[in-house]
């Protein structure tokens, strides 16, 4: 199995209290990295792993064992059961874990049953500092999932493609989204349209023939599967006029270009919407691999309404306020640099970075061009 950041952060978890829920898009990993920590694990979409549990569900909760509870949301009747055995040992650590692919549905078991018996860890698709450093150009065209291309390789874009599709048709349904699979993968492709652009819903709708209230219920459903991110725009309290829509990112960069249709890194650099892809790439590495060290940060984007001054995202970390804009080249300018500082310097950024391609960084004093991965080591990684 290859080291996942996010281990410590469960095994500390765990450590500390009764049971963690660990979250995450479908297929990224959690179960192989939940059966590193114990054996005992229990399928809860499948009918023979329910009837499996409730027959050894005592000996379960006398015995030493950790127990891992894959696709929670499924079951919602173990979540009682979990507080029962919980609240009758509360001294007890590391009892339960629980895997889940759908957040709301998830988190609301969570609330109404468990709320405060438990600590969440978010777990994403493989991040820069799991793979290889010389797999970060594969990274960024295939995505972080484990079988879609950055372990397996060939599986790319096919993979991405048929996941989309049993998201659509099977999984979205059965989590409770209200829309048919026709519809959600014309909402996907559109939202591969406008990855990394301001969000509009109205727009959305017209091409759909949905109301922007439905757009936005939908686009709720994907963001708790883990398959989009809207970034806030960043609103300090400045005299001039800003930019107040959110952007929506998709998370994985490998699904994204299987929605548009690339399917190789020489296809993808010829693309005009290349230089967003990467800005989404370089934000997953970011949100990823600070959630799986348990200091995950809000990030926004920040622009005045007159477009003289942007950053692409902004976030506090460390006590620090981060400005952090993306550049797809081997070689950014002064010019690059100055222009982030003034705007940088409006929102008082203690750190000024530029992420881009390259070879050797140079920063110094909080300020300065980077790759991904010295990115993702100043960050603590």
């Amino acid at each position: 199995m290859r080291r996942r950041i996010a281990r410590k952060l469960v095994a500390d978890r765990l450590a500390a209290g009764p049971a963690v829920v660990l979250v995450g898009p479908r297929q990224c990993g959690k179960t192989v990295l939940a059966r590193s920590f114990s054996r005992a694990c229990f399928d809860l979409e499948q009918p023979e792993d329910r009837a499996r549990l409730d027959v050894e569900w005592p000996d379960l909760v006398r015995g030493r064992k950790l127990v891992v509870l894959d696709e929670a949301q499924s079951m919602p009747s173990v979540f009682p059961r979990i507080r029962g055995a919980i609240d009758a040992d509360r001294r007890r650590c590391g009892r339960f874990l629980l895997l889940g692919s759908v957040s709301p549905a998830l988190m609301r078991e969570v609330s109404e049953s468990l709320a405060g018996r438990l600590a969440v860890v978010e777990l994403a698709p493989f991040a820069a500092g799991e793979v290889p450093g010389d797999s970060l150009r594969e990274l960024w065209l295939c995505g972080g999932y484990p079988d879609g291309g950055i372990l397996r390789r060939g599986a790319f874009p096919a993979w991405q493609r048929d996941y989309l599709s049993l998201l659509a048709e099977r999984d979205l349904p059965a989590w409770g989204l209200p829309s048919r699979p026709q519809m959600t993968t014309r909402l996907m492709a559109m939202l591969a349209a406008s990855h990394g652009h301001e969000w509009n819903a109205s727009r959305i709708g017209q091409g759909l023939g949905l109301s922007y209230h439905t757009v936005n219920t939908y686009l709720d459903w994907l963001e708790g599967a883990f398959l989009v991110r809207r970034v806030p725009p960043w609103l300090p309290n400045l005299r001039k006029r800003l930019v107040r829509s959110p952007r929506v990112y998709w998370r994985d960069s490998g699904i994204l270009h299987a929605l548009l249709g690339v399917a190789s890194r020489d296809e993808l650099l010829t693309r005009p919407w290349v230089g967003a892809s990467w800005e989404g790439f370089v934000l997953q590495q970011i949100a990823a691999t600070l959630a799986a060290l348990g200091r995950a940060p809000q990030i926004h984007w920040f622009r005045t309404s007159d477009g003289s001054s942007e950053i692409d995202f902004v976030f506090e970390h460390a006590g620090e306020t981060w400005a952090v804009e993306c550049k797809l080249t081997t070689a950014p300018s002064d010019e690059d640099l100055a222009k982030l500082d003034r705007a940088a310097d409006l929102i008082r950024a203690d750190r000024r970075v530029i992420v881009a391609p390259v070879e050797r960084s140079a920063y110094r004093a909080g300020r300065g061009i980077v790759s991904v991965p010295e990115l993702l080591r100043l960050l603590g990684a």
